[in-house]
């Protein structure tokens, strides 16, 4: 029998979203529980390298920011949501140098050293020497241990939401809590609380190489879905142009500030191809810079093409990059001598579960912020460096709603906490066939990358879809009857939001930012484009106007 828990805020996910909201929370009185599935230090945050977008020099505008991501958002962002982040981008930055983040400054009047990336048009990536996530993530950490009223519990990975509506109560649908899987005990805990926050992040797991740690597992809005929640723009997944290529570096990417600072691309022989592709050169946004190299390595029969910066002096190099060129080093390539050689990998979900400004799902205390979410910002590109930004901006906008609405829905829907139903597994068997989950887990991503790739058809997505249907009935089957563990869990979410960008990238009969078909390769005029909404069977239109 799994143990009980109540809190006044559940949090999931410890990346930088749900670290900041647990700390901006407690600092106004609140206490915090916040579950990770692994460590604090094994999130997608803790990898970021680039760093974080925001207009701190006065040669830059905020409009600026707003019409870069505007522009690299193809048509799709909402305008509204990309100004509201864009105008909070500085606070969100003095927020971290009051915790105590180090970023880089120029040595000449120590203010903030400021890089550039593809699709900005300013310097104005303000970032911690090559590993920005990594800096950020030691603070927050040091700071969320340090802390008594947030309690951290590790190794506990959720399993779905608890709502109003799955206990079959009247009235909207409003979130009671979570079940979380217990990885030490191997027992599933009830988390009861009013408000939850879904800090996730994305799904790129869900395609055999990515850039991202094996936390990307899509649950957050796996399980909105599951619950009730409307996703939108699943099909716009973000490969990152630049992972570096060998066989033991599957997630190592080489952080977009290379090119920004310099960094060609070129084939084997030496030759540079971005002209080829876009004005922008290396500059360009992720999307065109990706579909350039996949274009160049299929027509050369290639295994990569690669990024060089070395006719940049060493010092130089070994300043702006020390992380990378040190990790690059352990691979056998020196990037101050030699062209490193560079892939497309899976990196960011663009899409997810529909957030308004105040980060507000569809369902009355489940609020969902980061990776996980979807405000409008990205549209169907997301801009370099506004990840970080969007946790940290959506984080304290989230933190803002949950206080002003401290005591709201805490009731329960009626039900005393006690009466809040457990985890139920007297009908389950412990597991007789574990390698039908690996089996299941190696063919959904290898179908994904092949099918629903950086350049689609709609008969490679309704290949794809086939598959994971067939998929979806055998682990349904397999989770109905046996306990859980991590690996049906995770694999039970990828394969909810495989059939999500699938069905997505079906609707969409166009080319458009991260969706690119070969049936559709034009795009249509902004006046006829829309966002792709996914309603799921047990969506309720109350629960959005009374949450």
């Amino acid at each position: 029998m799994g143990q009980r828990h109540n809190t006044q805020v559940l949090i999931l996910g410890g990346g930088v979203a749900g670290l900041s909201i647990a700390l901006r929370l407690v600092a106004s009185g609140q206490k915090v529980t916040l579950l990770a599935k692994r460590t604090l230090t094994e999130g997608s945050s803790r990898y970021a390298q680039g760093g974080i977008a925001a207009v701190t020099d006065a040669a830059d505008s905020v409009e600026s920011h707003i019409e870069d991501t505007l522009q690299s958002g193809a048509g799709l962002c909402q305008e509204a949501a990309v100004r509201f982040v864009a105008e909070n981008a500085k606070s969100s930055i003095e927020w971290l140098l009051d915790q105590g983040v180090d970023f880089t400054r120029d040595d000449s009047d120590q203010r903030l050293h400021l890089t550039q990336e593809g699709g900005h048009s300013q310097r104005r990536v303000v970032h911690a020497s090559d590993a920005t996530g990594a800096e950020v993530m030691r603070v927050l950490e040091e700071k969320a241990y340090a802390s008594p009223d947030i309690e951290i519990i590790d190794q506990s990975i959720a399993i779905d939401l608890i709502t109003s509506a799955k206990l079959d109560i009247s009235g909207p649908n409003q979130v009671l809590g979570v079940y979380a899987l217990n990885k030490d005990s191997g027992r599933v805990d009830t988390f009861i609380a009013p408000k939850v926050v879904l800090a996730t992040g994305g799904a790129s797991k869900v395609y055999l190489y990515t850039s991202n740690p094996d936390t990307s597992t899509g649950d957050g809005v796996a399980m909105a879905w599951r619950a009730g929640c409307r996703v939108a723009n699943m099909e716009f997944v973000q490969f990152h142009p630049t992972c570096l290529y060998h066989p033991q570096a599957k997630s190592f990417l080489v952080s977009e500030a290379v090119r920004g600072e310099g960094g060609k691309l070129v084939l084997p022989n030496g030759e540079q191809f971005m002209q080829e592709h876009d004005k922008r050169v290396e500059l360009a946004p992720r999307d065109i810079v990706a579909r350039a190299i996949d274009y160049e390595m299929k027509r050369g029969g290639f295994d990569s093409v690669f990024l060089d910066i070395s006719h940049k002096p060493a010092d130089f190099i070994l300043e702006h990059f020390p992380n990378i060129s040190k990790r690059c080093e352990q691979f056998g390539f020196d990037m101050t001598k030699q062209a490193l050689p560079v892939v497309p990998a899976a990196h960011y979900t663009c899409g997810g579960v529909i957030a308004d400004l105040d980060a507000c799902t569809d369902i009355a205390g489940l609020y969902a912020v980061g990776e996980c979410a979807s405000t409008g910002l990205h549209g169907a590109n997301r801009l370099a460096s506004n990840s970080l930004l969007e946790c940290l901006v959506m984080g304290a906008s989230a933190s803002e709603h949950i206080l002003a609405n401290s005591g709201a829905n805490d009731e329960h829907c009626g039900l005393t906490a006690a009466e809040v139903p457990g985890w139920d597994e007297t009908q389950v068997t412990d597991p007789d066939e574990q390698i039908v989950v690996t089996h299941n887990w190696d063919e959904l991503r290898r179908a994904m990358w092949d099918y629903v790739g950086i350049v689609r058809t709609d008969k490679r997505l309704e290949r794809a879809q086939h598959r994971v249907r067939l998929l979806q009935e055998e682990i349904r089957d397999y989770y109905s009857n046996f306990r859980v563990d991590n690996n049906l869990v995770e694999l039970r979410n990828l394969v909810t939001v495989a059939d999500l960008i699938i069905s997505s990238a079906l609707m969409r009969k166009e080319s458009r930012g991260l969706h690119y078909t070969l049936d559709y390769p034009e795009s249509f005029v902004k006046d006829e484009i829309s966002d792709t909404v996914m309603v799921p069977p047990n969506y309720s239109a109350s629960a959005t106007e009374d949450g």
